[in-house]
């Protein structure tokens, strides 16, 4: 199964109503376990990379990773660049050869955030590739993008306006989500996922996936939730695990590399199983 586009993946999702993980990879060793995590899943997979991450190792190693690691895969997958509201940026991976993109204009105000998303879906269209859109900041700071501060939801007339307007492909609500870790089991307005999609047909994007419950998930899936965000529990399951298996390697004065790598991996691999286990992605793959 070759690469293939966003659209593809969630309109799949969003029809049968199961969530896709859309992880958030941090380098070479996270990004090949959440692939093979999928395989070994059998499911879907749209793999994220924040702006910082793409500045870290460059757009060209990265994408060159991604072209290696997945030629031959045997289950659709897709690249997405997350939360970016650098226009040079989403140019920039477009031209690589990310298929999909957030353009992030949640701090403008809906006016101009839709007008210069109108622009984001007319070069992604040239390029092959798709688009998701917001309009109210995710609270929560994740790689440096974002704020502590939830910012006030617009209308259900706004939201499906901006849907419309801009051929945004998929669209993430603010519903009480948020980045970074739960100090309690989320608030959710449940309801305005169910408006948004009925007004729209709309696969919705759900941020801020990392300690949701599971009946949550099945809820919000159930109700048009096609991707499903999950950024700082692999950032806690990448570094937990090398802080345990390092921990071991100075108790026992063995220090070898590989070995923390492949445990990483198994731990990896095991986040991304269960993920597509909850979200109902599993043994959905074509």
């Amino acid at each position: 199964m070759p690469v293939v586009s966003l659209k593809e993946i969630v309109d799949h999702a969003f029809d049968e109503r199961y969530g896709v993980p859309a992880i958030n990879i941090v380098n070479d060793l996270t990004l090949e376990a959440v692939l093979a995590g999928a395989v070994e899943a059998n499911s879907p997979l749209i793999v994220q990379t924040s702006v910082k991450t793409v500045r870290s190792i460059g757009s060209g190693v990265l994408f060159a990773m991604w072209q290696g690691m997945t030629a031959g895969i045997t289950v659709p997958v897709a690249l997405h660049l997350d939360h970016c509201p650098d226009r040079s940026v989403i140019t920039e991976c477009l031209e690589r050869g990310w298929n999909s993109v957030l353009f992030d204009a949640s701090t403008l105000d809906v006016a101009e955030n839709q007008r210069q998303t109108v622009e984001v879906v007319a070069e992604a269209r040239r390029y092959g590739a798709h688009v998701e859109g917001e309009i109210e900041a995710i609270r929560g700071v994740e790689d440096g993008i974002g704020s502590d501060t939830a910012s006030v939801r617009a209308s259900l007339d706004t939201a499906v306006s901006f849907i419309r307007e801009t051929g945004v492909d998929v669209f993430a609500p603010s519903i009480g989500n948020a980045h970074g870790v739960y100090s309690s089991t989320p608030d959710l307005d449940f309801q305005r996922v169910t408006d948004i999609v009925q007004a729209t047909r709309t696969p919705i994007a759900l941020h801020g996936g990392s300690g949701m419950t599971d009946a949550q998930f099945a809820d919000l899936i159930a109700r048009g939730c096609a991707k499903v965000n999950i950024s700082t529990a692999l950032k806690i399951e990448f570094m937990r695990s090398s802080l345990s298996y390092l921990t071991g390697a100075e108790e026992r004065d063995h220090w070898d590399p590989p070995s923390l790598f492949a445990e990483v991996r198994e731990h990896i691999i095991g986040l991304t199983t269960g993920l597509a286990r909850t979200f109902g992605s599993a043994g959905k793959a074509w």
